[in-house]
Order: C-alpha cells, then structure tokens, then sequence
C-alpha cells in the first residue's frame, strides 16, 4: 500500500512539474509599445518629454524597463540630420519614463526609444512623433 501511494504521489508530482512549468508564459516583446504622454512641446531649451512603455495585452504601464538607446531629430520634416541632446530624467510615475531635450525650431521631432524590458527576450523598439511649437 505505501509504495502504491509513493508512486501516485511521485507520479502526481512529475505531473504538476511538468505541465506547471509549461502553463508559465511571458509577452512576446511584440506587446510592449512606446506612447507619449502629450504630442506637443514648445519651441526652447530644458523641455520635458513624457512617455509610457505599455503592456499592450494588459493596458498596464510597464515599470522599470532599461532604456538604453534615444535619439532625437527632425526625421519627420526631412532634416535627420537635425539632432538634438535628450537625456533621461528622475521621477513620473511608474511606467513613464521623462526626458529633457532643447527643441531648436518649430516642427515635428523623432523621438526613436530602445528598451530592455524585465523577463522578456528581445527589445521593445519605439519611434513617436513631437510636434514642437512656439
């Protein structure tokens, strides 16, 4: 009797190993995305920038990613030439992540983002649009 209920309990527990470790799934990288918090910024020096990195499955911001590549230029109106210095801020809420950067003229800005996210493979990848106005 004791072997019998020995097995059932080793076979129960390779069972739950198993198929416990298969029903674990993470979001492809393909559902996180980039989005801005406001679209428009002023023309000048020192101007924040606000963005959420998102969970696209959940709506759910997504805290403490590692952002690791940023850029931004007018690739928008022609001139990719036309970069800008952008650096990465303190604060927000969880999920949003703040840059500073000086808007040289008026027009629409590239904003291009590079993103490790936490128990994820791959990176999140993000180019948004600003419109920068006087």
């Amino acid at each position: 009797m004791k072997t019998q209920l020995s097995r059932a309990l080793r076979a129960a527990l390779a069972a739950v190993a198993i198929f416990g470790a298969t029903t674990v799934s993470h979001a492809d990288i393909k559902d996180y995305e980039f989005r801005l918090i406001e679209p428009t910024v002023g023309v000048g020096r020192d101007k924040l920038v606000s963005v959420q990195l998102i969970n696209k499955a959940t709506g759910k911001p997504v805290p403490d990613a590692v952002i690791f590549a940023m850029r931004l230029d007018m690739a928008p109106d022609g001139m990719a030439e036309m970069a800008t210095k952008i650096v990465r801020e303190p604060g927000g809420d969880p999920g949003t992540y703040r840059f500073k950067a000086a808007f040289g003229m008026e027009g629409r800005w590239l904003l291009s983002l590079g993103a490790k996210v936490q128990g994820e493979t791959g990176t999140v990848e993000g180019k948004l649009v600003i419109t920068a106005n006087k």
